[in-house]
């Protein structure tokens, strides 16, 4: 009688619990994992392989596009390689070394009033070059203080030519004018945190064409968007975009790299999660595209992320040493 009782108040036990926590739960991924409003892109071509030769590639890492023009950092190689929108070969600049022309480590690429802005990891500068491989000025140098870089891995520049430099290892982002000259900073030197303007290890920073701002706070695996004020927009990245990384959609493993459209669009470079991710200027999850792999469509570690005036993406898929290159889907 007593152990009838005893699995009779089990079974009632768990007829409200499973409910309700299945509930729960569905109200949670709804929540915390947006639905897709686009289709995937669409895998087109790759181009690459590793090597030293022209049109191969040692580590890619940065991607930008100008008209008609692709440009990919070729980090170990030391160099700028620039292919048309299918992937011929047109040219080369830089050699490895630390002086004017040379690089050392380029990582994430921007095209911006007719120049090419590189971040170098090695030599703790941003280094101009005209489109046609130039050199044209150095901005910055080692260490922590203002104007200063440790390990920068991109920039983003303003219409008026203000720069955003994502200092990776100094844990800031800092706005320069266009020659240099220290303007501001968000995040405090060196420390890392997961609150607002609070970065651990940022990797890369682009500017929308209506003037946001959004940079790629990679190891806390989140985007953080700002208006032109300066005003935090939107956050995306896992639970409340508080450094919790996961395979979900609108969630990410390590943010290395952004791009954006004409639109405004967000595209960005979910590293370990081997795709790319697509928000819409206010932060809509619109879609993602890419796995793990080194056949068609697959990429091993999605680095850096461009796009082109037609909608064409392209990625610096850094493990297979190759560039790839999508088109929206139907």
């Amino acid at each position: 009688m007593a152990q009838t009782l005893f699995l009779k108040r089990i079974a009632l036990l768990l007829a409200i619990t499973f409910p309700t926590v299945g509930g729960l739960f569905a109200l949670a991924w709804f929540t915390l994992v947006p639905v897709s409003k686009e289709a995937p892109y669409v895998f087109v071509s790759a181009w690459g392989g590793k090597g030293a030769g022209q049109g191969k590639f040692n580590d890619p890492t940065g991607i930008a596009v100008s008209g008609a023009e692709v440009f990919v950092a070729d980090a170990r190689n030391g160099r700028i390689q620039v292919f048309d929108l299918d992937g011929t070969f047109r040219r080369q600049f830089g050699k490895p070394g630390k002086g004017l022309g040379e690089l050392g480590r380029p990582m994430n690429l921007t095209v911006a009033g007719g120049e090419l802005y590189v971040a170098e990891y090695w030599n703790d500068r941003i280094q101009v070059f005209g489109l046609d491989g130039t050199p044209k000025r150095m901005i910055g140098g080692p260490g922590d203080g203002p104007g200063q870089f440790k390990a920068p891995g991109g920039v983003g520049v303003t219409p008026r030519g203000d720069l955003y430099v994502a200092d990776f290892y100094n844990q800031r982002i800092q706005m320069l004018k266009a020659d240099g000259t220290f303007i501001s900073q968000w995040g405090l030197t060196g420390k890392t945190g997961a609150g607002p303007k609070e970065f651990n290890y940022p990797t890369d920073v682009t500017v929308g064409p209506s003037g946001w701002v959004y940079v790629a706070d990679g190891y806390n695996d989140r985007i953080q968007a700002f208006k032109p004020d300066g005003k935090l927009a939107w956050k995306m990245g896992g639970p409340l975009a508080m450094n919790i990384h996961g395979p979900f959609q609108g969630w990410f493993a390590t943010v290395t790299g952004l791009g954006i459209d004409g639109k405004g669009n967000v595209f960005a470079a979910d590293f370990y999660n081997n795709r790319v991710q697509k928000f819409s200027q206010t932060g809509a999850f619109l879609t993602a595209f890419g796995e793990a792999g080194s056949g068609p469509g697959q990429m091993t570690y999605a680095m850096g992320v461009a796009v082109a005036a037609d909608g064409s993406v392209f990625v610096a898929d850094f493990g297979n040493h190759r560039v790839t290159k999508w088109r929206p889907g139907p």
